[in-house]
């Protein structure tokens, strides 16, 4: 027979539990949604001029607001563009 010296601390648990929640997945697409429009909007505030500075015409807005793949940072979008070249 063998007897267990000493204790085993147990530390917080780290992986977190994965559930489906139809909730959740809404309330996140909300949330993108809203970081969209929040985008799109400060976008339109801006003058022509200041669009035309990082490369987008008013007629571009809800393209680069809607879209995906772009970063929501013009700085680094604009620098993406530059390495295309």
């Amino acid at each position: 027979m063998s007897t267990i010296q000493g204790t085993t601390e147990l530390g917080p648990t780290t992986a977190k539990r994965q559930v489906y929640s139809p909730l959740e997945t809404y309330w996140n697409a909300f949330q993108e949604w809203r970081k969209r429009r929040r985008l799109q909007t400060e976008l339109c505030r801006l003058t022509d001029s200041e669009l035309m500075d990082i490369g987008i015409t008013r007629g571009e807005i809800d393209y680069v607001a809607s879209s995906h793949s772009i970063s929501p940072d013009p700085l680094r979008w604009m620098s993406d563009i530059g390495t295309l070249r």
